[in-house]
């Protein structure tokens, strides 16, 4: 039996997840641990797959970007077994929450301790979240990376949400948590787990993958040049300081709005509105320098 299956996404990065995974494989194998390798075909693949080897007792590692991470999460999750993330994707913000190297002898190192910390995750529509969930004008911004692949990832991600600016109408969204309701026109809502995204964005600061809570960021109507001004502050998170801004903390939360608006999850498409976002407390052990 494989000690580990390896998931590699064929179109992560642009295609180079092979070529990340490869070196790594050579090292662990030279160390006689035995790896099973399968290229995922689809999203409901790679979560099925997961699932498989992860019942047979294998770590499973997610060769990809963070919807890949995302995916076996949630194939992974509630069998007791535990994984692991190479980062290869555009963005691989998950990876930078947990502070996962980029080399390939480190990230070799790393799985071959199999060192594993308890996070929790994010419950919506149904399925397994690793990140967050957000929906207005970052949900919409998303909507535009995904069809520009062929740009490079910190090209799309910064333009793709200044082009959507001078179009956007701040919808009214209805937020009802377990001990706060509010209503209000914003720009933006995160339901974070990691806080991280958008290559390198720390959108929701305080956010903890082992804080038993979801950190609920919104970023209330204000004009143009001022959610211009967010997204330069959100690498560092000093976007939070400003009067637009409010994090507070909850353990679930239904959002709607009053008109269409897509809900996204770590990078792709999760559903419409109105969608309830639940965390699931230290749910899933994963592979950690």
């Amino acid at each position: 039996m494989p000690t580990y299956t390896a998931l590699i996404n064929p179109v992560s990065g642009g295609g180079r997840a092979l070529r990340t995974w490869r070196p790594i494989a050579e090292l662990l194998a030279s160390q006689g641990i035995r790896i099973a390798e399968q290229t995922t075909r689809s999203q409901q693949h790679a979560t099925e797959a997961a699932a498989e080897s992860a019942r047979r007792g294998e770590t499973v590692i997610a060769v990809g970007g963070d919807g890949l991470a995302r995916d076996v999460a949630a194939g992974v999750h509630g069998t007791g077994a535990s994984m692991a993330i190479v980062p290869a994707g555009r963005g691989n913000d998950f990876a930078r929450k947990l502070e996962l190297p980029g080399d390939v002898e480190s990230l070799a190192a790393m799985l071959a301790r199999r060192g594993t910390r308890s996070i929790d995750v994010i419950e919506a529509a149904g399925r397994i979240v690793l990140g967050n969930v957000y929906v207005g004008l970052d949900s919409v911004a998303t909507e535009a990376i995904n069809n520009n692949r062929w740009l490079p990832g910190l090209v799309v991600y910064r333009l793709a949400p200044i082009g959507v600016i001078l179009k956007w109408r701040a919808p009214e969204f209805t937020l009802t948590a377990d001990t706060w309701t509010a209503k209000a026109r914003q720009h933006q809502v995160v339901a974070a787990n990691s806080g991280r995204y958008g290559y390198g964005l720390n959108i929701v600061p305080p956010a903890r993958l082992d804080s038993g809570v979801l950190d609920v960021l919104t970023v209330s109507d204000a004009p143009r040049y001022k959610v211009v001004q967010f997204i330069g502050k959100a690498r560092t998170g000093a976007h939070v300081e400003s009067d637009k801004v409010e994090v507070r903390s909850t353990k679930q939360i239904t959002i709607d709005a009053d008109r269409p608006v897509p809900v996204h999850a770590d990078g792709d498409y999760l559903c419409e509105l109105p969608v309830t976002v639940s965390i699931r407390p230290a749910a899933l052990d994963i592979i950690v320098p």
